[in-house]
């Protein structure tokens, strides 16, 4: 699980509930990227998901699933990675949604594949900070507390940092990556270019491009070079 994540540099994360062409998808899929992360903050389900990462399998490269929700479960993926926001106070996104999930499906998790993640929210105005209730104000030095209870209490593998839409403060970013010791960081939000791409990649280990994919497909597979 970890030995798979480990040399990630760059990951395209397609949203089930926006639409990709065929041209489109088999661009970002031979693009050169490490990986295909699947996941999104609304409107996802399990038809959606099952109908892209079918389409996503005819290339040859990791395919995940983010869960955000049980709807949108489906078998096949190569991992599933777990989100666990750390900067809310509703323990309805750290460990609610995830016990019923143990409760409902636990005979049949593969749990060997599963990955948690140490979500830090930091865009008040997205999707998920706003379902989340993620307190989003975070000095530099809160934030990195936050990833070191992720990565030194609770041991996760992985520390995500999400700003989802805006490009975010890279000194926050870098403080979070000098923080932690065993986590990878994972950074998504607002990358759309080389510059862009280049700057996140240099303060973290993973960047994760979403929307510039369906806003500028261009740019995008650019950012796959500038990291490579």
């Amino acid at each position: 699980m970890k030995q798979m994540i480990k040399p990630w540099r760059h990951v395209f994360k397609l949203d089930p509930d926006r639409e990709i062409d065929d041209h489109a998808l088999e661009a970002v899929c031979m693009s050169g990227t490490d990986a295909i992360m699947v996941g999104g903050s609304s409107g996802v389900t399990f038809e959606n998901t099952v109908d892209l990462m079918s389409r996503v399998r005819r290339f040859e490269l990791p395919c995940v699933l983010e869960v955000s929700n049980l709807e949108m479960i489906v078998p096949g993926f190569d991992l599933y990675m777990i989100p666990m926001v750390m900067n809310t106070a509703d323990s309805e996104w750290i460990t609610g949604q995830h016990q019923r999930a143990v409760e409902e499906y636990g005979y049949m998790i593969p749990w060997d594949l599963l990955v948690p993640e140490g979500y830090i929210i930091l865009n008040p105005d997205s999707t998920v900070a706003r379902l989340t209730g993620a307190k989003t104000g975070l000095e530099a030095a809160e934030a990195a507390a936050y990833a070191q209870v992720a990565d030194k209490l609770m041991s996760l593998p992985v520390i995500y940092v999400e700003y989802s839409g805006t490009f975010g403060d890279m000194d926050t970013v870098k403080k979070i990556h000098q923080s932690i010791q065993s986590a990878k960081l994972f950074y998504g939000g607002g990358i759309h270019d080389e510059e862009t791409a280049a700057k996140a990649a240099a303060v973290c280990d993973t960047i994760v491009v979403g929307n510039a994919v369906y806003e500028n497909l261009e740019q995008a597979l650019l950012t796959v070079k500038a990291v490579k």
